[in-house]
């Protein structure tokens, strides 16, 4: 089946709302911004927001879905056997990145891991994981991509939201060594 084209007017309008946003957000929470001033920012009419958006929170989530494919990413930037004492690069990076849209980020996820950007990141993470699990024939794969997923959002909310204190590079090597074992953890 061919995957269906985008409209590219759309996928623009939508980019530039996505940008309007995080550019709002960054010198206020997203409960401060609203729809008037953000359609202003994007130079878009209030109608077409809401021709591609239900809410102010549906162009939030979107506008962090790459935090999402990035987090996904980094978590198997690996090949072969990982090892289980050093993060990927990309983990690294991944977590030193989050710093510009942090209050973004917690908003959307909270401490839990709970959130409409949780339940993405939950979902996308499982998916993968349990996918690369089945393929390499290793046991439990739903069990184990279920821990991964809640483990990793959970660790990430709670660190974003100051419950666990960490620089960027400590979080990382801290989680990669978690979820290593998660994996390794012998299974009946």
């Amino acid at each position: 089946m061919t995957p269906v084209q985008e409209d590219p007017r759309a996928a623009r309008t939508r980019a530039k709302l996505r940008g309007a946003l995080l550019e709002e957000c960054s010198s206020r929470p997203l409960a401060e911004v609203s729809v008037a001033s953000l359609v202003r920012r994007a130079q878009v009419g209030r109608a077409t927001f809401y021709l591609h958006y239900a809410d102010l929170e549906a162009l939030a989530v979107d506008a962090c879905a790459d935090i999402v494919r990035e987090a996904v990413d980094a978590l198997h930037a690996w090949r072969g056997t990982p090892d289980p004492i050093t993060p990927p690069p990309a983990l690294l990076a991944f977590f030193d990145g989050l710093t510009p849209h942090a209050g973004l980020y917690r908003e959307l996820l909270r401490p839990g891991g709970s959130g409409p950007l949780g339940r993405v990141l939950h979902d996308d993470l499982r998916t993968r994981s349990r996918t690369e699990r089945a393929l390499a024939g290793a046991p439990e794969p739903d069990l184990v991509a279920s821990a991964v997923a809640g483990t990793f959002a959970a660790v990430l909310a709670d660190w974003l939201h100051g419950l666990i204190e960490a620089t960027p590079a400590e979080i990382a090597t801290r989680v990669w060594r978690l979820l290593v074992t998660l994996h390794r953890t012998p299974l009946p």
